[in-house]
């Protein structure tokens, strides 16, 4: 499935639209994650345990999003885009939304 930010796809006509598309996923910090991120604050530097963290995240709602597309019968998926909240402390949610279109 070709999923994209921009609002048409290069080479490829849009037949139909087939409206919003989405996937969402929500996941909490892990206690072994926060310790070691506690002493990464101290030093500095990336916190590489919470960006392996929110990449899992974020390819999860990429797989629920294309999942919500093929269900609704679409075959391309414009105007892509993330959204990420913070649903209590710990908690961080991404959606991964956009524009479910069938392609000529």
């Amino acid at each position: 499935m070709i999923i994209t930010t921009s609002e048409t796809i290069a080479g490829k006509e849009i037949r139909e639209t087939i409206g919003l598309v989405k996937g969402s996923a929500t996941r909490s910090k892990m206690i072994l994650s926060d310790i070691v991120a506690s002493f990464r604050t101290i030093v500095g530097g990336e916190v590489k345990e919470y960006t392996q963290l929110m990449n899992q995240v974020r390819e999860q709602a990429l797989e629920r999003l294309e999942e919500s597309a093929k269900e609704q019968g679409a075959d391309a998926i414009v105007a892509m885009r993330m959204s990420t909240s913070a649903i209590m402390q710990g908690v961080s949610e991404i959606v991964a939304y956009g524009t479910g279109v069938k392609l000529k």
